[in-house]
């Protein structure tokens, strides 16, 4: 499981915490027994002012055996700061449609892979591992469907450039789980060899049922926030993550071993909730014990 709170979690929330109050949220997950998590983000400040400080965090965390911090970057300067802020992995995005490329890095999906090749040589020439997360891979709010074709190509692109592990991410929630299951199959002959990781958000309730139609087909990276909060900047109407307490329900309730302690990740979220002065999403609409 990959912890994508302190990034993906924080990035579109309205209340910007301070880095030593997201060093306090990673300390927590550590705690809890997560033991890989995207802590931050190297994007320019102005773009995404809700991840200033990165190096901040990076100098602060935890550094406990076993623990990967993994940091997002979209261009070389990128890279740079993430290098020398001694991130564990890199993760780079690479959005599935032109329009949403754009908004979101200011490229197209062409120039992002271009990028990506630079980034992923340079990553592996500095002994760090570089993943891919090919966003909006099940939708496109500006463009609709997204051809599965389309995101085998840019997978078969990373796979070309060394990535050690490749995400498909249903940015907006639209996916279901019979996409899943063609995505990962579609992935793996583009990709052979490479691990395959999901993110999913749960707009439409759907981001639980597709996790677990990974896991069926043998998926065992799956990202989570805590708290279920999360969404993009950049993506109209974006909502919250699928929650790290409420995944960890499913596939503990579901005979799966995670070494994660359900009870505390959910005390986090709501620790999270209070210092971003809303509840928790998982929290929304739950009656009786956990």
């Amino acid at each position: 499981m990959l912890e994508v709170g302190p990034r993906d979690g924080l990035q579109n929330e309205a209340r910007a915490l301070s880095p030593e109050d997201r060093i306090a949220f990673i300390t927590r997950s550590v705690d809890a027994g997560l033991r890989r998590i995207e802590a931050v983000s190297f994007v320019h400040p102005k773009r995404v002012p809700q991840m200033a400080g990165a190096e901040e965090v990076m100098a602060g965390v935890p550094r406990r055996e076993g623990v990967s911090y993994s940091g997002l970057v979209l261009n070389r300067r990128g890279l740079d700061r993430a290098l020398a802020a001694g991130v564990d992995e890199v993760n780079v995005v690479v959005v599935a449609s032109d329009t949403f490329c754009t908004r979101n890095q200011g490229c197209t999906t062409a120039e992002a892979l271009d990028a990506w090749d630079g980034i992923a040589a340079a990553a592996a020439d500095a002994g760090v591992p570089a993943g891919m997360t090919i966003a909006a891979a099940f939708g496109c709010p500006f463009e609709g469907e997204t051809p599965p074709e389309r995101v085998a190509e840019i997978a078969r692109r990373a796979h070309a450039a060394g990535a050690f592990e490749i995400a498909l991410a249903d940015t907006i929630g639209v996916g279901v789980p019979a996409q899943v299951r063609d995505l990962t199959r579609r992935t793996r002959e583009a990709a052979p060899d490479t691990p395959l990781r999901f993110h999913f958000h749960n707009t439409r309730n759907t981001g639980y049922a597709n996790a677990l139609a990974a896991v069926d087909e043998g998926v065992t990276i799956l990202d989570a926030s805590t708290g279920g909060f999360g969404g993009c900047p950049f993506a109209p109407a974006a909502t919250g993550n699928i929650a790290t307490e409420d995944l960890l329900y499913a596939l503990h309730r579901s005979g799966v071993t995670t070494g994660v302690d359900m009870e505390t990740v959910a005390g986090t979220g709501i620790w999270l909730g209070e210092l971003l002065g809303k509840p928790a999403p998982a929290l929304l609409g739950r009656a009786g014990p956990f």
